[in-house]
């Protein structure tokens, strides 16, 4: 049987003249702050000052021993950043320079030294540039050339952290005759027929070359066994009538346990392999109709509105993310209603323990390949790369049932057509072959049981613009750089796969972040976490259209600035849920942070939860009721993602300023299992047309959507004016209980500035007079109605 021995101890960091103990997985910069060689780069304004590391060159080394047994040893790295040379006992076993990819050398009866020398990824970047000359991206950092996590080098939401080392495990496998090199499950679902194709790529020893072996596998009742020869076989599984693996709201997530043995003739186990699997199937609906090209998910049948988010690595520093930490955030993504993350092609393929985690918990996963803003060379030697770094990757990550798409790249097919790429090509190559050659022919290769897109956004074929919204994908980004949010009413895309509004962090983690910054929009530390072109103006413009932009009051533009996120999302989110099955899916950028910064994040790099984030779990429900401004005034939306009818009665109240009711409707509605009502709001409860002191209120089922006709600035709110008092709530909780004496409009508990761990359950909640809210507050031990006040904000006046 295949022995497995963990290489994680015993190994140091060496540069120059100086050796640090060194952790593995790890790599330079968490070995540096573990010996307080380097300060932490996400504080003040270190990362200029850890600059250096990423462009120097750096060693590991640790003793290797083992005993023999075995015919074979192989020495594995399952990921090495970047660019390596191996060196044993003095000889070179091999040289890396992919990030993305295992990397396995034989190493059968050596011992020795063993020495993992890392060069800078700057100077290799600079070897490729040079051979295949110039290629146009959006950031001025060289990412393109090799093939490791791009966002490493910073991005408008992140830092320049360049780093190097063995980011994921490293192991000894020492085996005989032969061992499993790959497997690969296409699961399909046909009627009440699931059915298992196992296919089984070998390895031999010269001892085992032309040997019958045997090969066996088992999932959910149902086994076979097959004898061969040669290095490939096939087992097929039927089994009848399995249970259905459903994104989360549409039904369970039941996983079956596929166990693959090896066996030598005389019955002996040789190697084993066990992963989780989930019968369903999933298409996409990309045909032809009055409104354009389509782009829908289909599982099981079932056409789904996607709500989803996008993924970037939580980390900069991604050795650092540990299962745990995986399964905290994706959990946070489906309490917020989320069913689909999209990992972004500027980052990583994810740990095995991201996918087991939305396979548990039901969330689509659309996998980018590693491609984001740039013009990518397809020559040698990164072409052959990006081949071998696929084929990884697809082998490794197709047994997920809530792996949904394929994704060729991100931007990059948009960025030829419109960001001025075409002339300074000149002809050159820029990845095309990859996302319309390469990629499409090793997914229907190997993993044709799931759909394949060239890019995103992408129209389906160079026939319309690549980021056309009637067609395919769309991401939408005139609205934050130059437009109002309302803007996003001004389209229906088929899929709006990104967008998104920025909101500086919670106050607690610019607090830890920026320790003694006396803070202001503009102060040093808040300008160096905030990567975006222009990122304060644009936020600045987004709070004047709406209100007074406050001169010296930091406190009231952090609200001001988060009320603003979370009112564009839910406004685009609104609009184009309203107008399913025409879209067919949100994904906003983005779920979570890499570091503290001012970013689109709903979580912050802390793990703050923005009021975006409670504004996500509202506009994601499968129940949603909502105002939609719209030519001749406000349409009232039901909309009814549920597999049930939605049976409700609706109350549309036109009020004043002081809470006075002017006049009232009472409406029984239904919605049918995944449509949407729409109705236009009777003349009689519109607000006069300009009112400063007129709105409107829509409730039903517990659920509330306002109208206000003219901007926050304009209308004539009464001074705020509430009581506070605290309960004791369950496990050690605390029951704040605002009860309003007036219109509150938007009122935020931001729970963090009582406690930095502590966190409320709610977000933006707009209160009528004599109305009550309870907010839980956890992680905080104080019941002092004083301190709550104190960190209570609202939109109306103060």
């Amino acid at each position: 049987m295949k022995d497995v021995t963990r290489l994680h101890d015993g190994w140091s960091l060496r540069h120059e003249d100086a050796t640090l103990p060194a952790r593995v997985p790890g790599c330079v910069h968490t070995d540096l702050l573990a010996s307080d060689a380097l300060p932490d780069p996400f504080l003040g304004l270190n990362e200029t000052e850890t600059a250096w590391v990423g462009r120097r060159a750096w060693t590991y080394v640790t003793d290797l021993h083992h005993t023999g047994g075995h015919e074979r040893t192989d020495l594995v790295f399952e990921g090495l950043d970047t660019v390596a040379e191996v060196v044993l006992a003095g000889e070179t076993l091999g040289t890396t320079r992919n990030m993305h990819r295992v990397h396995r050398f034989d190493v059968t009866g050596r011992t020795g030294r063993l020495e993992v020398r890392f060069a800078s990824a700057y100077e290799e970047a600079d070897r490729v540039r040079a051979s295949t000359g110039e290629r146009p991206n959006v950031y001025p950092e060289p990412f393109q050339y090799l093939r490791k996590m791009a966002c490493s080098f910073g991005w408008d939401w992140g830092p320049t952290v360049v780093t190097a080392g063995m980011w994921r495990p490293v192991r000894l496998e020492q085996w005989s005759t032969a061992r499993l090199a790959e497997v690969r499950p296409l699961v399909t679902v046909e009627g009440s027929a699931g059915r298992v194709e196992v296919r089984v790529r070998t390895e031999r020893t010269a001892s085992g070359t032309g040997r019958p072996l045997t090969l066996r596998a088992a999932v959910a009742g149902a086994a076979a066994e097959a004898v061969f020869e040669t290095e490939e076989a096939v087992l097929v599984l039927d089994v009848e009538d399995p249970d259905l693996w459903w994104p989360r709201g549409y039904g369970g997530q039941p996983l079956h346990p596929l166990d693959v043995e090896l066996l030598d003739e005389d019955g002996r186990p040789l190697d084993t392999w066990t992963r989780r699997i989930g019968f369903r199937t999933v298409a996409l609906d990309r045909s032809a109709d009055e409104h354009g090209t389509a782009f829908a998910f289909v599982v099981n049948g079932v056409r789904i509105f996607a709500r989803g988010v996008n993924w970037i690595p939580d980390d900069v520093l991604p050795s650092r993310i540990t299962p745990e930490r995986y399964r905290t955030r994706l959990t946070q993504a489906a309490e917020a209603n989320v069913d689909l993350v999209r990992v972004w092609g500027g980052g990583i393929y994810e740990d095995d323990a991201f996918y087991d985690a939305c396979d548990e918990l039901g969330l689509m996963v659309w996998q980018d390949f590693l491609f984001a803003c740039a013009a990518y060379p397809e020559e040698q030697p990164l072409r052959g790369e990006v081949e071998a770094e696929a084929r990884d990757n697809v082998v490794r990550l197709m047994s997920h049932p809530s792996l949904v798409l394929w994704n060729g790249n991100n931007e990059n097919l948009w960025g030829f057509r419109d960001w001025d790429w075409e002339e300074p090509l000149a002809g050159d190559s820029w990845g095309e072959g990859y996302y319309l050659g390469l990629l499409p022919r090793i997914v229907a290769e190997l993993d044709p049981t799931r759909p394949y897109t060239a890019g995103s956004p992408w129209s389906g074929s160079w026939d319309h613009h690549p980021n056309d919204p009637r067609h395919g994908t769309h991401h939408s980004w005139e609205v934050w750089n130059r437009r109002d949010y309302a803007d996003y009413r001004a389209t229906v895309p088929r899929f709006c796969a990104e967008f998104g509004w920025q909101a500086p962090p919670a106050l607690a983690t610019l607090r830890r972040a920026l320790p003694g910054e006396e803070f202001a929009p503009d102060s040093p530390g808040m300008l160096h976490h905030q990567k975006a072109e222009d990122g304060n103006g644009k936020l600045n413009r987004g709070i004047e259209r709406h209100f007074v932009l406050p001169e010296g009051d930091f406190d009231r533009w952090h609200y001001l600035a988060q009320v603003v996120q979370a009112r564009a999302v839910a406004a685009g989110i609104e609009h184009w849920r309203s107008h399913w099955p025409v879209c067919a899916g949100t994904v906003v950028w983005q779920l979570n942070d890499c570091w503290p910064v001012s970013s689109w994040a709903a979580i912050d790099g802390d793990g703050h939860l923005k009021p975006l984030y409670h504004e996500l779990r509202r506009v994601y429900a499968d129940h949603v009721l909502s105002l939609v401004p719209a030519d001749g005034g406000p349409v009232l939306v039901l909309d009814n993602q549920s597999g049930t009818p939605w049976r409700t009665t609706v109350v549309l109240r036109r009020l004043d300023a002081d809470g006075t009711v002017l006049r009232e409707s009472v409406l029984d509605l239904e919605a049918d299992a995944r449509t949407v009502v729409r109705l236009v709001v009777p003349d009689a409860l519109l607000p006069e047309d300009g009112s400063s002191k007129e709105f409107l209120v829509a409730d039903a089922d517990g659920l509330r959507a306002v109208h206000f006709p003219v901007p926050d600035k304009e209308f004539a709110y009464p001074p705020a004016d509430y009581d506070v008092r605290t309960e004791p709530g369950a496990d050690g909780a605390v029951e704040v209980v605002v009860t309003a004496r007036s219109l509150v409009r938007d009122l935020l508990l931001q729970a963090d500035r009582l406690a930095p761990g502590a966190a409320a359950d709610r977000g933006l909640t707009t209160l009528l007079p004599g109305e009550e809210v309870r907010i839980t507050v956890t992680g905080w031990p104080g019941a002092d109605a004083a301190a709550v006040r104190g960190a209570l904000f609202s939109a109306g006046a103060a």
